[in-house]
């Protein structure tokens, strides 16, 4: 029924919004069109700074920097802004065909019974390669699992168990030593000097069954994080240019910058601080995401 307004003299308005129960307000309303321009600018800040981040981090991210939305908006706001998100496959790097010691995975029950629940108590490991604009490097990083913070990282052009190794003492200087190292069985990892290193430390060695990534998915899907937020969106002149700018990417951008979901949209630095401030409270939180 379309109400309009009454001359002097005849019904009020009032008196007509209550024969057909409807508020004064909602008769006087009048929609504004909403400014979104601002928004839009932000949202491509966003994207550009973190291209690979999907609808739920942009909606995080965006709330961060004073923005009212939700994901029922985000989505067909990215396509309208043809904000896409492309993938690359990743090239292996683990050769498990050695005669050293293998080792039972110790982290996938701890996960399955949401048991990590504390900085450095699992630190996992993996390698990835790095391609320069006319040769290719390799990356080793070391990930707590908790908080997923970097622990250490180390380039080199070849792939020794020095690269690893190298990783690992640079962690160590910083940090304790894990409880729970985790890794594949490649030999890098498990080579004589690596695994004494840890057992020196009163660190137990995990290892995941040949052929099952997934059991490393953790830093698995970091090193994705790695290619498509930095790697695939340059390319590197030589060695230093990768390391200065991989470094940059490590410790300013995926460290303080970079919020994560299963953190509760915090960064890892942010996340750490407040696990040590209070460890019960964060450990329950942990277990529930």
């Amino acid at each position: 029924m379309r109400i309009q307004e009454s001359d002097p003299g005849e019904f009020s308005t009032h008196l007509l919004c209550e024969v057909v129960d409807l508020s004064p307000s909602s008769f006087y309303y009048r929609s504004v069109p909403v400014d979104d321009q601002e928004l839009r600018a932000t949202l491509h800040e966003v994207a550009a700074e973190f291209p690979r981040y999907g609808s739920r981090r942009l909606v995080a991210q965006l709330r961060r920097r004073g923005h009212v939305v939700n994901r029922k908006r985000m989505v067909p706001l990215m396509r309208e802004e043809g904000i896409t998100i492309k993938t690359k496959r990743r090239r292996g790097t683990t050769d498990s065909r050695h005669g050293h010691p293998r080792y039972p995975n110790l982290v996938k029950e701890l996960l399955a019974e949401d048991e990590v629940v504390r900085p450095d108590q699992v630190w996992c490991a993996d390698i990835t390669y790095i391609p320069l604009r006319r040769d290719f490097v390799y990356l080793a990083v070391l990930m707590d699992l908790h908080t997923r913070s970097i622990r250490g990282w180390e380039l080199a052009g070849h792939m020794t168990d020095e690269l690893t190794l190298s990783a690992l003492r640079r962690a160590l200087t910083t940090r304790s030593a894990p409880e729970i190292h985790h890794s594949d069985q490649g030999v890098q990892y498990a080579s004589r000097d690596y695994v004494e290193l840890l057992h020196s430390r009163q660190t137990r060695v995990s290892m995941t069954a040949v052929g099952r990534p997934t059991e490393n998915g953790h830093v698995e899907r970091f090193m994705r994080t790695l290619k498509e937020e930095e790697v695939s969106l340059h390319e590197y002149e030589d060695f230093h240019d990768a390391y200065a700018r991989i470094g940059e990417f490590l410790v300013d951008v995926y460290t303080r910058k970079r919020i994560h979901s299963a953190l509760g949209y915090l960064t890892p630095e942010e996340f750490e601080t407040q696990c040590l401030a209070s460890p019960p409270v964060m450990a329950e939180a942990a277990a529930s995401w």
